[in-house]
């Protein structure tokens, strides 16, 4: 597996090595004997999937305090673009961020940190997302960030007009006036 440092510290992106052949393929999604040690120390707890077609776009969303969450994403059927926004108070890359094109033909996957405002958006026309989360989820602590947000400029690859969104995504507040997480 290709371990790849992003210019955030802590953002990494992982691309494994496939085997194909005749059959199909093989891929070792997850090993923690060979991942960097701030992935191999998480103890993941909850694996999440979701489905959604084109132009759906969740997040931006993090998780505060005690219930704050690493992720490790990845697609299974499909494509995303997908986006962390750094709101570590005090880290030198606050409120930069990084968006990789995540699909199930690279088997690429992003390691986000806690301290990570997080979203995707789907680019084929339908895409199933996972990812594992080394905390349980929290509705007290859940926060959100507008993903338009003109201090962050996230350059999304589609059109706002081919962006879907649910109304608690379309109502998240500015980056200047989130919580730090």
């Amino acid at each position: 597996m290709k371990f790849t440092k992003t210019a955030i510290e802590g953002l990494i992106i992982l691309e494994p090595t496939i085997i194909e052949d005749e059959r199909g393929y093989f891929f070792e999604s997850f090993n923690k004997r060979v991942m960097p040690e701030q992935i191999a120390k998480a103890e993941w707890v909850q694996d999440n999937e979701s489905k959604s077609s084109r132009g759906v776009l969740r997040g931006l969303h993090f998780q505060t305090g005690d219930m704050a969450q690493a992720k490790l994403i990845r697609v299974v059927y499909g494509e995303i673009y997908d986006v962390a926004v750094d709101i570590r108070s005090g880290s030198p890359t606050y409120g930069d961020w990084v968006g990789v094109t995540v699909n199930s033909e690279n088997k690429k996957q992003l390691y986000i940190p806690r301290g990570f405002a997080h979203g995707f958006v789907v680019l084929s026309e339908e895409a199933v997302f996972m990812y594992k989360c080394d905390n349980y989820y929290s509705s007290k602590e859940e926060g959100g960030i507008i993903y338009n947000d003109p201090d962050l400029n996230i350059k999304w690859p589609l059109q706002d007009s081919e962006i879907r969104i649910s109304e608690k995504d379309k109502n998240q507040p500015l980056f200047k006036n989130h919580l730090s997480a």
